[in-house]
């Protein structure tokens, strides 16, 4: 028989079932060090010039990045669509955080060119509002130490420094930018083909 003094304990159970179920699939908090990579969701226009150097003249490049939590919330996901002094590059991009190593790490790979079939990955940084990766390269048998530098003024305007060094200690500015965070939907409109007028 019905008994409806037990409906309110029956209820109860119900409920917290739902509610560790929902929490089990809940995405996993970004607290900690994971969330210092918070700041890069969103869709970003970075303009910037290379400096002037022997053999070369300076010439402007531009980023558009869209980044992402993946669903789980350990990978920070970005497309990359750019433009490096007219040469056009795509690339997809994974940041994360290795609790083990206590290190950041950024990851980007490439759909063509010399990059093509080659992941690239870098040690990253993060120390208050400024990320550096960086990472060496051998040219003509000579190590390179390269590194970016990203300083945040707020969580939509970046200012961004390449750099070259020889030794890992005394540092070579190569390009310059800025990057400001906008809306997504105007971002890919400026830079969608537009039709003949």
């Amino acid at each position: 028989m019905y008994n409806r003094h037990r409906l309110p304990g029956f209820l109860l159970l119900v409920a917290a079932c739902i509610s560790s179920a929902a929490l089990a699939q809940a995405p996993r908090a970004q607290g900690g060090s994971l969330g210092q990579l918070d700041v890069s969701a969103g869709h970003w226009v970075y303009h910037g010039h290379f400096l002037a150097r022997r053999g070369a003249h300076p010439s402007a490049w531009t980023w558009h990045e869209d980044c992402r939590w993946a669903d789980h919330r350990v990978f920070m996901v970005c497309s990359f669509s750019n433009d490096w002094a007219g040469r056009h590059v795509d690339s997809m991009v994974v940041d994360t955080y290795d609790p083990q190593g206590h290190s950041f790490w950024h990851y980007e790979i490439f759909d063509s060119g010399r990059a093509a079939g080659k992941p690239f990955a870098a040690r990253m940084r993060i120390e208050g509002a400024t990320r550096v990766e960086s990472w060496t390269a051998t040219r003509h048998g000579k190590s390179v130490h390269q590194r970016i530098v990203y300083k945040f003024a707020s969580g939509s305007r970046v200012t961004v420094l390449f750099q070259q060094s020889s030794d890992g200690t005394h540092w070579r500015t190569t390009a310059t930018g800025r990057g400001e965070k906008t809306d997504a939907a105007a971002g890919r409109a400026r830079t969608s083909p537009q039709p003949p007028g």
